[in-house]
Parts: C-alpha cells; sequence; structure tokens
C-alpha cells in the first residue's frame, strides 16, 4: 500500500512531467536563498527572523519536495511562521517573486521554471491573505444580496 502511494504521489506530482529534481531544487532553493540574504529589501528582514540558516534552507528543500514532487517530507505550518514576523508587506513578497523567478529562470530549464513560478506566486499569494486576515486588514466581505 505505501509503495502504491508512492507511486501515484510521483506520477501526479507537478514537478515530475517537467524533470524537477531534488538535485534542481536544492540548487534553486540555495541559490535564490543566496539572492534573499544581500538583497537591500529582503535580507535584513530574514536575517533578523533566521539564525542559523543551514536548518532553514533543508526546511525549505524538504518545502519544495512537497510541493514539487510531492514528497511529504515538509512537516510545519508556513502561515504561522510567516505571520510573527513584524512589517512583512506586499513590496516584500513582489522582491521575493521577482528574485524567485530569477533564479529559476537562471536554473531550470523553461518547463520547470514556469511550474516553481506558479506554485510560488500561488504561495505568496495565500501567505500575503493569511497575514492580511490575522491583521484584520481584510475588506469585510459582502453580504450576498
Amino acid at each position: 500500500m505505501a509503495e502504491d502511494r508512492a507511486a501515484l504521489r510521483a506520477r501526479i506530482a507537478p514537478g515530475a512531467p517537467v524533470g524537477v529534481t531534488e538535485e534542481m531544487i536544492h540548487a534553486l532553493v540555495h541559490s535564490f536563498y543566496d539572492r534573499i540574504r544581500i538583497d537591500p529589501a529582503l535580507g535584513p528582514v530574514f536575517n533578523r527572523v533566521i539564525t542559523d540558516w543551514d536548518p532553514h534552507l533543508e526546511r525549505m528543500c524538504d518545502f519544495w519536495s512537497s510541493v514539487m514532487l510531492m514528497t511529504g517530507r515538509f512537516k510545519g505550518a508556513p502561515m504561522a511562521a510567516h505571520v510573527r514576523i513584524e512589517g512583512l508587506r506586499p513590496t516584500h513578497f513582489a522582491r521575493w517573486l521577482h528574485l524567485f523567478r530569477q533564479a529559476a529562470a537562471e536554473l531550470c530549464p523553461p518547463e520547470a521554471a514556469a511550474v516553481f513560478v506558479a506554485k510560488a506566486e500561488m504561495i505568496a499569494q495565500s501567505l500575503q491573505l493569511g497575514i492580511a486576515a490575522s491583521r484584520g486588514e481584510l475588506p469585510p466581505a459582502r453580504a450576498a444580496t
């Protein structure tokens, strides 16, 4: 049964048809966060929150492996972690996506880069909505008429 589940996950994983590998994920995560750490807008935010980069990079490789290859390795609560970061704004997410797009374009074949970027955009949107909701910044929902 476990083998059947693993085989199914491998077949339906979004990264599988475009050739995403663990090596590609590792290269992308490390290159992307190298950019983040020195970025004038994002570096101070990330460096304030992350005191030991090696475990963070390992977790991010697990995260992207779970997203792209459906390995299930990531165990965590990204929303809760990001909600706790003071001062996080939409401009930070726009810059995060810009740097992610650059790294993906440089390191991945075009089809794989497109899937990575599509997932990153969905993740960024979800995190932004969750953060805004936690801060009470979302407009009230309109009642159906």
